[in-house]
Formats: structure tokens, sequence, C-alpha cells
């Protein structure tokens, strides 16, 4: 069964582009450690502490949320709009910022090319510097009545404020990055369900048939798809641009994926899905994307199919029950389905292009079983930038982050 993380936070993501490890891992059940609060370090599982990415294990606190990492850094988001910062050698505590203001709060953006990272609460939007762990600026949101839906992409963090309240549109703004300073504010209708993109200097929405895109730099309307062209959610990477079908439809027939010229707007050759309900999406910087589906009666199992989006054509189908999934160089990073006895509780790393049936250098790779990774612990993976040797798993049952070699 899969977990929601982000209860109360709106349905409306922000999907945004371009933004082998060594020696034993402890198992599952061992190296407990904790964190009594924000700002409390953990005491270490590591025995050996190096300059880069290490295994350890460290309990984190109720008021921790989601948490997203660097190549230099884990962060994670508490309450009211404050933010935790760990070491990547150890799991430690390094630095915290306390809460702000009560009000519902944001996810969490984490832009490691200006050094930010983003989250909001009530009417606040607060970034704080990763380098030194102080808060950089903070601005005023016009609505508090959801929380903003966040991210970042090309040196700007982009706020959606109001996603479709009774059908008031979104107000989609603008701010740099580095300062909070404000570049611009729209507000136009949109599908809440139907997902932002970013890259490449423009923004894109979709009202769940007609995709608009924006220029980034002043949020005027540059391009429309053409009539015909129906577009129920937006899934981009790299420099590609996706529609699907909308993964909170609860009808059985879903629009077929097609690609998106991202200049022009315009549909693209694309490979034939395999007609089940898309779940969730990743695209690598070359092109390939493996998205989640599943059947429309029971989305609690499906498969990740990946498609060449370059070259049209299905590469390959690897069965199971999480839509947990991020990529990590050339390869992408799952949890094995929680319903197999024999390889359950475990991540596993897949060629992007040779898939599940790959051989040699290319062959799928397994991490030993930890408790982290059990499916009732909902667990989700957080990956470093770059071409990362670790990832964590955040378990979010009883509130773990276990930092693993990546297999």
């Amino acid at each position: 069964m899969r977990r929601t993380w982000l209860a109360g936070v709106p349905l409306l993501g922000l999907i945004l582009a371009g933004c082998t490890g060594s020696g034993s891992t402890p198992s599952g059940e061992s190296y407990r450690t904790t964190v009594s609060a924000p700002g409390t370090p953990s005491a270490s599982p590591t025995a050996a502490v190096g300059a880069g990415w290490n295994a350890w294990t460290a309990s984190y606190s109720a008021a921790e949320g989601r948490c997203e990492a660097t190549a230099h850094q884990v962060v994670c988001r508490t309450g009211s709009g404050g933010f935790v910062g760990r070491s990547r050698s150890t799991g430690q505590v390094t630095w915290s910022v306390p809460p702000a203001d009560r009000g519902k709060d944001a996810d969490l953006v984490v832009d490691p090319a200006t050094e930010r990272a983003v989250t909001s609460s009530g009417k606040t939007l607060r970034a704080v510097n990763l380098r030194t762990g102080r808060v950089a600026w903070t601005r005023p949101l016009t609505d508090a009545s959801i929380p903003a839906v966040l991210g970042a992409a090309d040196g700007t963090v982009y706020a959606v404020e109001n996603p479709d309240v009774n059908e008031r549109g979104i107000t989609l703004a603008a701010f740099r990055m580095s300062d909070g300073e404000s570049l611009w504010s729209r507000t136009f209708h949109a599908d809440s369900y139907g997902g932002v993109a970013a890259f490449g200097g423009r923004v894109y929405t979709t009202d769940g048939t007609k995709v608009t895109a924006r220029d980034a730099r002043t949020g005027d309307a540059v391009a429309t798809t053409p009539k015909g062209v129906e577009c129920a959610n937006l899934i981009s990477g790299g420099h590609y641009l996706v529609c699907t079908g909308s993964p909170y439809s609860a009808g059985d027939v879903f629009p077929p994926l097609q690609r998106l010229d991202p200049v022009t707007l315009r549909p693209m050759k694309t490979a034939e899905d395999t007609g089940d309900k898309p779940e969730r999406g990743v695209i690598s910087s070359d092109g390939v994307l493996v998205l989640f589906e599943a059947g429309a009666e029971d989305t609690s199992a499906g498969s990740w199919n990946a498609y060449d989006l370059v070259h049209p054509k299905r590469l390959w189908s690897y069965y199971d029950t999480t839509e947990e999934g991020e990529l990590a160089g050339d390869r992408f990073v799952t949890f094995t389905p929680g319903n197999d006895a024999a390889v359950r509780d475990r991540v596993i790393s897949i060629d992007l292009r040779a898939g599940p049936k790959g051989t040699g250098d290319a062959a799928p790779r397994m991490s030993p079983r930890y408790s982290q990774a059990r499916d009732g612990e909902g667990p989700r993976l957080v990956v470093p930038g770059g071409d990362p040797d670790h990832v964590v798993v955040q378990a979010g049952t009883h509130r773990s982050l276990r930092s693993i070699p990546l297999p």
C-alpha cells in the first residue's frame, strides 16, 4: 500500500527539469539512533566517516516532514516553515531553522545551484541558505487558504498560491531564488490536477486539455497546443515535455502518451503506452521516460514502464507495488514489490536502457533487506544530485532516515 506523504497539500504539482557503494552494509534491524528535536544532533551509526556520503541511520523527530538531498547534505522541512540540515557523512543535524508562523505548510524545494531551500507556512514564503543554515529571505503570499505548491528551475522559485479553489483560477508567482525578489505574478485558469512544468526559460500549465507555455522572465503566454491535442497531466525531465492521462481520473480510458515540442507545443511521434492508468513518471536527460502505470480499478500494484522518447518505443517493464521511484545517474531506483516475499524490503536499481533483464554491468542490482524499505513504512527515496553513490530511504511510519550505498 502506498503512503501519501503530502496530506493536505494541493494536488497541483510542479514538475521541474534539471534540477556504486563499497563495503558491507548493516542489516535493516540494527543501528537505530534518535533525534529528540530539530537542532539536536543524533548519535552517528557510521563507523568510518569520510568526506563524502556514508552509510548511516538516524531517527527524525515528529516535527520533521519530507526530506530532500543535495550532493552535500540532507534537508528536511519542519512544521510552520522550519528546516533541518543533516550531514551526508553521519546523518547528524548540522543546522536548524526554527518555525516561523502558524499556518498550513507547503512542500519543500531544494535548489543546489543557488544553495537555497524554500517552503511556505501560512502567508509566508521562506528560504534558507543551505551553506550557513540561516534564513535567506521571506516573502508574503496573497492566499493562505491552501498551502502553496513550490518548485524551482533556472534560479527561480515558483509558487502556485490558490490552486483552482471555487474556480477562481490559480495564481502562479515567480521569485528569484537567490534573494526572493518578486519577478511576476499571473492568475489564470488551469487544472489543479494537471501539473506545472518549468525548464528552458518557460513555464507550462494545462487546463486539462490545452497546454500553455509562458515566458519564465515575464509570465506572458507564448505558445499553446494545437486543437485536438489532449493533455490531462504534464511530466517533464531534461528538456522533454510529455502529456499523460491524469492519475486522479476516475475513468477507465486515458489519453495516450504524447510528447510535445517544448517550443511550439506541437505533438511529436511518441511510443504507444500500455493503456493503463498513469500514476507517476520521471524522465532522464537522454529522453527515457519511466512511467508507473496501474489498473484503473486497483492502483496498489502496476508496472514501471520505460519509453524511449527519442526513438519512440517501449524499452522494458518492471512489476511493482509502489510509485516511489527516482533517477540516479543512468539507473532507475525503486523499491522491490512489497507482495513478493523473496525480494521485498529492498532497494533495486535498473539500467535505464537494458531494464530488469540486463546483463553484466547493465544487470539490475538489489540492496540487502532494510526495515526502512518495508511496505508498511510507506518508504520514499531521497536521491542526491549528480551521479550519486548513496541514496537515502525515508521511512514514514517509524520516522527513520537511512543512507545506503546505491545498489
